[in-house]
């Protein structure tokens, strides 16, 4: 006869990093709430699950609506170099689509972005360069004035 064996282990197919997601339009929302939690392991495992995301362009485009950009800007200035880092990946890939480079100018997420110049972190710093240079291949980009 078997007997019933409670493991406290994981599967090995979840990934304990990555935060379970809501189906279709409910997904990016939940997310944006994560974003703003308080805990750092919910931050962190948002930011996991929406760098998986932001590789389709449409859902890059409804991130965008749903206002991720401004949780996003907060997330700059945490102290976490995790969450720092996974935010700056997840600017990288929001810039690559095109509805990302102008949501950034919308939403101004240059400025702070650039006061990542500074940060302790050099994966921090490598990502900031590689937004800006991405940025700087639409004419707005390169004529924005950041002097201020």
């Amino acid at each position: 006869m078997a007997h019933t064996r409670i493991s406290a282990k994981y599967p090995p197919h979840i990934d304990p990093t990555k935060a379970p997601i809501a189906f279709g339009d409910r997904a990016l929302p939940k997310l944006k709430r994560e974003l703003a939690d308080p805990d750092l392991l919910v931050r962190q495992r948002a930011l996991m699950a929406l760098c998986d995301l932001l590789h389709d362009p449409e859902l890059a485009y409804s991130a965008v609506e749903v206002g991720c950009l401004e949780n996003l800007k907060l997330l700059l200035k945490d102290e976490d170099a995790t969450v720092r880092r996974k935010t700056t990946e997840i600017f990288y890939i929001l810039v690559t689509h095109s509805i990302g480079r102008f949501a950034f100018l919308d939403n101004d997420v240059i400025m702070p972005l650039s006061e990542l110049l500074d940060d302790p972190e050099d994966i921090c710093r490598k990502n900031m360069h590689m937004v800006l240079e991405m940025f700087s291949q639409i004419p707005a980009g390169r004529n924005l004035n950041l002097t201020e």
